[in-house]
């Protein structure tokens, strides 16, 4: 007997005589899983064991509706029986009555006499991923048809006789590359080795290197490029297990897997172990937000309301590490380096009104050995925040609480903290300070103690209110830990619901090198990309060969790429941290490439630090960082998200006093200029008569007209390399006047607070959050007569009939009166 669960949008079938379940989206044209299958691996004691190809026993529940985060829950229970070994299992489906998603987990209890070893609970497994096998393995089904693309001009029809399928995966901890792939790809591996693999890369994820194979971490998306359907599996919270997928879309028919990773935990005699929800969403890949369906569930798991998170703005501040650092990323600070940095902040506040000083490791005495500190830092901590909190300021810290220097006191001390192997040895946490560091198991009471206290004593003691926590994936490393009974997944989340208890809920925690699932609901700022750099490519010392394309190494287009590939994320799960802005012109940084990174920090809504030493800053430079506050904050449209392998395409739609416009951005990825052609329809733009489009780094206006044979379009001449485009577009009204634009924020309009236009004249007013100097530009239907500036008369200047630019010097607000002749 098939047994079915609905609702609007899912249909789910089970067939229990198969052992098998099948679902499908109700929309025209959805695609399909058919004929899946559950996977349970274990081992008692050396002997390994595979069950759930079939039910014995099955038996099912009435379908009954609960509460839960996400709304009322209509959920049936699967009793699948025990097998071998007396492991019981249980499958529950759900779905939500307001919200398109099957939800689906798996419990296991042990009924035996005798502990087991979970090492991985397969959720779902459809079609053929590493060798064909006898019986019924499902089928992930796209269909095929004709349809017109969003980004073909309006009449063109593609055939898709042929599925080009891709997937978007999403890396395991902050630094970890997020992107999509084609089938023709190969997913992106580290050439390092042991010396990067254990810092990027989910221990038990694969890593694979066949064509058209993939993997990734909590969530991924398989769609079709060409019919623009696809379908979202992943996890909602990573709280018991870290949750991993791995897809084949190389061959004649694609596949699936996805399943929670056990890590070998024991599991005990009249024990249970329950996996967190899975999710399935059927999507479109052209909707304008395409993820938000999951990740607002994601958020709903972890108690993440809207109002909470809008509550946390996005930081604006200093950051030590990019100035007093070496080439080979050793600290060299001292404290004298931080008072100096933060008397500029003082001296810059009027035009550079930046809030957080933080300080950025150099200052201990090893990495480890916390509450020592380095002969740079004679007096500690504490006074220095003191100082920085007397300023005005908030003072920050970074630590990495998991993680320890081979050659620390604490170490030395205490080897019993220590997360081993199986040969007794401290596990490999990758290179790192010119060394292997060694990481803590945290199932050791003494060591989590130990964690605690360091975090209490920065909060309560030192006086740092905001912490950045860095290296954090050590807790989630594999080994021998002192209680095996616990999965990584639940290791990690309880050290940072330690942090969190420790450092109490006013304390701004922002996680670096973190896995991103268990960190939801506790940190409030999240890295969701590699350290930016000096150098656009990565390098070591100067070394580039073998290490400029790694795609998780320090580098400022490692940044930028998963900054504009997780933007997504910002102001759902956390305050998105882009890594931050080097200005200074030491750096290998070209002009054009500081105003792309400036130009994707800005677009995608999350923090601003500065990194250099301030003094030397030259004005022009700094004028790059005025330019981006206040932060806009709101997420961007990624357009091209799943048909780039490094989104090009950029849209803000926003809104001020002067009316709504579209920000857009197009960038050259390319080591060489390139012309960029800006197609309206390629932003999802319905062409309509003439609109202006005002560059910002340029201050070039262009009007481009659309009519019925042209779609409207924009073409700007050699873009430098790894160079942007962005544009303010708003619709040419020739009857009323208009704001275009200017150089005094990168928004090109939320500057403006007021506007009012009357038949003789125009007023409006502008805002800074400190003193301003640039130049705006406006139409009038009329010409001008005169200008003035908070009642002072003002010159100007008229550069196209109708279009004037003026510049102007005030300090916060201005009022400008412009009369007509």
């Amino acid at each position: 007997m098939i047994h079915t669960l609905e609702n609007s949008a899912i249909h789910l079938e089970i067939n229990p005589t198969l052992a098998r379940w099948s679902a499908s989206g109700k929309q025209r044209n959805s695609p399909s899983l058919e004929n899946c299958q559950f996977s349970l691996k274990y081992r008692r004691g050396i002997i390994g064991g595979r069950l759930l190809d079939r039910w014995p026993g099955f038996s099912i529940s009435e379908p009954e509706t609960l509460p839960s985060p996400h709304g009322p829950l209509r959920q049936i229970n699967l009793d699948l029986g025990s097998e071998k070994d007396g492991i019981h299992c249980l499958a529950t489906f759900a779905v939500p009555d307001h919200h398109p998603l099957l939800l689906w987990k798996i419990s296991i209890e042990n009924q035996g006499s005798h502990p087991i070893n979970i090492d991985e609970i397969e959720l779902l497994s459809a079609g053929y991923i590493h060798r064909r096998h006898y019986g019924l393995n499902g089928e992930v089904h796209f269909p095929q048809g004709r349809h017109q693309h969003t980004s073909q001009p309006p009449g063109s029809i593609i055939d898709t006789f042929g599925k080009d399928l891709a997937f978007f995966s999403n890396g395991w901890q902050s630094w970890s590359h997020s992107g999509m792939y084609s089938s023709t790809d190969r997913y992106h591996q580290t050439r390092l080795g042991f010396i990067r693999a254990p810092v990027v890369k989910n221990a038990n994820t694969p890593h694979p290197r066949r064509t058209g194979m993939f993997a990734s971490d909590m969530y991924g998306v398989l769609g079709d490029q060409n019919y623009r359907n696809g379908l979202l599996m992943g996890f909602l919270s990573q709280k018991n297990h870290f949750g991993s997928m791995e897809t084949w879309i190389g061959g004649p028919s694609p596949a699936i897997r996805l399943w929670a990773n056990g890590d070998g935990a024991r599991l005990d005699p009249g024990k249970r172990m329950e996996t967190d929800w899975a999710c399935l969403h059927f999507l479109h890949l052209d909707n304008p937000d395409p993820l938000a369906q999951y990740l607002e569930a994601v958020a709903r798991e972890h108690d993440l309301s809207e109002e909470r998170m809008h509550k946390l703005a996005s930081p604006s501040g200093w950051c030590s590490w990019y100035q007093f650092s070496s080439e080979d990323y050793t600290g060299l600070l001292t404290a004298d380096d931080i008072n100096h940095n933060l008397e500029a902040m003082d001296d810059l506040r009027p035009e550079l009104p930046l809030e957080i000083v933080q300080i950025d490791d150099g200052f201990e005495a090893q990495v480890g050995d916390w509450f020592a500190f380095q002969d740079g830092f004679p007096e500690g901590l504490a006074p220095m925040a003191a100082e920085i909190s007397q300023r005005g300021f908030t003072p920050g810290i970074w630590l990495a609480p998991f993680i320890l220097h081979p050659k620390s006191q604490l170490a030395r001390r205490h080897p019993d903290w220590l997360l081993r192997n199986r040969l007794r040895s401290p596990v490999n946490a990758g290179f790192l300070w010119n060394t292997f560091p060694i990481a803590l198991d945290l199932t050791h009471p003494d060591a989590l103690g130990y964690v605690s206290d360091v975090v209490k004593c920065a909060v309560s003691e030192w006086g740092f209110p905001y912490l950045k926590l860095d290296f954090l994936y050590a807790a989630g490393l594999p080994g021998r830990h002192r209680d095996r009974t616990q999965t990584r997944a639940q290791i990690m989340r309880t050290g940072l619901e330690t942090i969190r208890d420790a450092s109490g809920d006013e304390t701004f925690l922002l996680g670096s090198g973190c896995p991103l699932g268990p960190a939801i609901g506790v940190m409030d700022g999240m890295r969701i990309g590699a350290d930016t750099a000096r150098r656009w490519r990565s390098s070591f010392i100067g070394i580039d060969l073998i290490i400029k394309d790694e795609p998780s190494i320090p580098g400022a287009f490692n940044a930028v790429h998963n900054a504009l590939t997780r933007s997504d994320l910002h102001q759902r799960w956390w305050i998105n941290d882009p890594d931050c802005l080097l200005l200074r012109t030491e750096t290998h940084l070209t002009q054009q490439e500081v105003q792309t990174i400036a130009s994707v920090i800005a677009l995608t809504g999350g923090s601003l630090l500065l990194s250099d030493h301030l003094p030397d800053l030259s004005p022009e430079r700094l004028r790059i960082a005025e330019s981006l506050l206040p932060l806009i904050e709101k997420r961007p449209y990624i357009l091209d998200w799943f048909d780039s392998s490094t989104p090009k395409r950029v849209k803000l739609d926003l809104e001020g006093a002067a009316g709504p416009w579209h920000l857009l951005a197009h960038f050259n990825w390319h080591d060489e200029a390139r012309d960029l052609s800006l197609r309206l329809v390629d932003y999802y733009l319905k062409p309509t008569g003439e609109m202006y489009a005002r560059e910002f780094w340029s201050g070039r206006t262009h009007i481009i007209t659309a009519t019925d044979s042209s779609t409207g379009s924009l073409t700007v001449q050699q873009v430098a390399p790894h160079g942007a485009v962005l544009i303010a577009l708003r619709p040419r009204h020739p009857h009323i006047p208009q704001y275009l634009g200017g150089d005094l924020h990168i928004s090109q309009g939320l500057e403006v607070v007021e506007w009012h236009s009357h038949p003789t004249g125009l007023s409006f007013r502008l805002q800074r959050p400190g003193r301003a100097q640039g130049r705006i530009e406006i139409t009038t239907p009329q010409p001008v007569e005169a200008v003035s500036l908070d009642g002072t008369s003002i010159s100007w200047k008229s550069h196209n009939p109708g279009r004037y630019n003026i510049d102007l010097e005030f300090n916060r607000e201005a009022q400008i009166e412009i009369d007509y002749q």
